[in-house]
């Protein structure tokens, strides 16, 4: 779907990652939702009122979510999700700074929530490109 994200849950793939305390793991990847190849870069956030967890995602598009503590994973419960710093450099202006393009359109991640419970979830991000206007 064009302008949005949609979200799909994979059993394929169940990978835990620091399930202590009543913590989940969770992993996935995120894709363009045109040709189905990775987002190179930028990071996955989790969150709720109370909770903020991140991954960092490689260039093959795969992440993995942990907390900002000490231990990974995440509580049970319903996370917003949204994907910052997918920026590339695009070259310089007059000033010698550094000028960047995003790589996603940014209403793609508007809205998106997970719902995390007791078993591990391994999930996929469609995201729609960035196309600059006049392109």
């Amino acid at each position: 779907m064009k302008n949005s994200i949609i979200f799909s849950l994979s059993l394929a793939l169940l990978l835990l990652v620091g399930c202590g305390g009543g913590k989940v793991g969770m992993s996935g990847r995120v894709i363009y939702s045109d040709d189905k190849s990775p987002l190179p870069m930028g990071t996955v956030y989790l969150e709720t009122d109370t909770f903020l967890a991140r991954g960092n995602i490689q260039s093959d598009g795969t992440f993995v979510v942990g907390s900002l503590g000490e231990r990974d994973g995440l509580p049970p419960g319903t996370y917003r999700v949204s994907i910052r710093d997918a920026m590339r450099s695009i070259g310089q202006d007059a000033n010698g700074d550094t000028i960047y393009e995003p790589l996603i359109d940014p209403n793609s991640a508007a809205g998106l929530t997970v719902e995390i419970t007791s078993t591990t979830r391994d999930f996929t991000i469609e995201v729609d490109r960035f196309v600059p206007a006049g392109r």
